[in-house]
């Protein structure tokens, strides 16, 4: 069960076709749910994300926390996930990205959000970058 915060973010981002108000109110959010890599239960959990042509790309921050989230662990132990964008529910196969990639792809999401360098500031760890590609097509491409 997600914990209260997310779980009211999920329930209005699916209410309203994606668009949650607040401190997210205009930024780029997508559902994910994985299975969890213990329990097997599945999980849905709130995530920022980036355009990057068909796939997706996401942030294991845990806003600077120590440890990877919940989420990415269960990713590694699945990589099968559910992505709702709003509009669409699809399929991908998340793939954590490495060396010069990953890093770039980063340095790209600090430029459009310098908030991820604050994350990365307060932690040792890597944030990991993950690309979420749609299986079997996907959702249209958009503009």
């Amino acid at each position: 069960m997600p914990n209260d915060f997310n779980q009211r973010i999920i329930e209005e981002f699916r209410a309203n076709a994606g668009r949650v108000g607040g401190p997210f109110e205009g930024g780029r959010l997508l559902l994910l749910t994985t299975t969890g890599a213990r329990t097997g239960a599945r999980r849905t959990t709130p995530v920022g994300y980036l355009p990057d042509g068909a796939r997706k790309l996401i942030i294991a921050s845990a806003g600077g926390a120590p440890s990877h989230p919940a989420w990415y662990h269960n990713l590694l132990a699945d990589p099968r996930v559910t992505v709702e964008d709003g509009v669409f529910t699809y399929q991908a196969q998340a793939v954590v990205l490495e060396g010069e990639e990953r890093d770039r792809l980063f340095a790209r999401a600090v430029k459009s959000d310098p908030g991820w360098a604050d994350y990365q500031a307060r932690t040792r760890r890597v944030i990991p970058v993950i690309a979420l590609n749609p299986v079997d097509g996907g959702p249209p491409a958009g503009p």
